[in-house]
């Protein structure tokens, strides 16, 4: 017989402190959704309220094709200014090892609890590694479903010899090779912003510190009751994202997006051998506005679990994020106030999801 989890705080012991995650929460046999992961209706998904949109993918490899380039980068700067997503083929990531990634985290997920738990924030081996559930359980409301790994990547050697050996050498190739991507995708957006000259140093600041996620989706008994991940931005510069071939982002439309119908949320399916591109909050706040982060969320699902890799490019804490001084004119002003990145951060992670309300943190009061 199923443990009883009606209790909050032995659900809370069972799951955050003790490392279980929801996956614990299923492999103990539960039949129904307790009362901690329930959402309020506003939050929950319903897929009929979205439209599915099969985004056409770009083709990156075009980016080295003189005759293709302009074409490509327009796409690809529409994109930014419009919903924030893009899907990407010819990546130069290969497919086989976005597959080996997909295969790495599912290993890693299917471990006992005690495995996974050597890498709980207080008794992880490097500071830079740290296994958890939800997004901050301590301030949640209604708890997310969905269990994750977050790997930070200074240098090789230490990635190779803390990071988990399930995923360590294919995640370290992940993030090298979709380092490279981010590179060539930030150079076109800063040339339509204008930079044209010691780009290099910018996007060395926009890149300064990279992260490899694996997050974990198990089976729900209720789907229509929890989240995988709630309303939300990213924080940073761009987002890589290996989806498997399950599904279940949400991207929320700006007002101007290009369709005949102009739905609040758009589902964005897997596309075999794609990763999925997002513009951050450290892009909006340089382009001042004219990119979009993009609000975004995952729905769970019954009939089977999921995994997702994003890869984050971010500034490092100490690098002062702001809008690009030739965007702020007397025509148009700036509209966030230059903050340093750690600081951003910290208010990003000091709160629950809610949308883009992070961006508030750097918003001029004029606005």
């Amino acid at each position: 017989m199923a443990p009883s989890f009606d209790d909050e705080n032995s659900l809370f012991d069972f799951v955050v402190k003790n490392g279980n995650g929801v996956k614990g929460l299923v492999d103990s046999g539960i039949a129904k959704v307790p009362k901690r992961y329930v959402q309020p209706p506003q939050e929950r998904i319903d897929k009929l309220d979205a439209f599915s949109q099969v985004l056409s993918p770009i083709d990156l490899s075009k980016l080295d094709q003189p005759a293709e380039h302009d074409q490509v980068a327009e796409t690809i700067i529409r994109a930014a200014e419009t919903l924030g997503f893009f899907q990407v083929v010819n990546h130069g990531v290969p497919v086989e090892l976005l597959e080996a990634l997909k295969d790495a985290a599912h290993k890693f997920f299917a471990q006992p609890p005690k495995k996974k738990a050597v890498y709980l924030k207080a008794v992880s081996p490097s500071p830079l590694i740290k296994y958890g559930t939800s997004f901050v359980p301590e301030k949640e409301k209604a708890l997310e479903w969905k269990d994750y790994i977050s790997m930070n990547y200074t240098n090789d050697a230490e990635a190779l010899e803390h990071w988990p050996n399930q995923c360590k050498e294919v995640a370290l190739e992940y993030l090298k090779a979709s380092t490279k991507m981010v590179w060539k995708l930030i150079e076109v957006l800063l040339k339509n912003l204008g930079v044209t000259q010691k780009h290099n140093s910018i996007i060395e600041a926009l890149t300064g510190q990279n992260m490899v996620n694996m997050n974990f989706y198990p089976a729900c008994p209720d789907p229509e009751l929890t989240v995988g991940v709630g309303r939300h931005s990213d924080l940073g510069t761009i987002t890589v994202l290996l989806q498997d071939g399950i599904g279940g982002l949400y991207v929320k439309a700006e007002e101007n997006i290009d369709t005949a119908k102009k739905p609040e949320w758009i589902e964005i399916p897997p596309i075999p051998g794609a990763l999925v591109i997002n513009v951050g909050d450290t892009l909006q706040i340089l382009s001042n506005g004219r990119y979009k982060s993009a609000e975004h969320r995952v729905r769970t699902t019954s009939t089977q679990s999921r995994v997702s890799i994003p890869f984050f490019t971010t500034p490092k804490r100490t690098t002062k994020i702001g809008p690009l001084p030739q965007l702020v004119t007397i025509d148009q002003a700036a509209h966030y106030r230059e903050v340093t990145f750690g600081d951003y951060m910290d208010h990003f992670f000091g709160n629950a999801h809610e949308g883009k309300k992070s961006l508030d943190f750097t918003r001029n009061s004029s606005d």
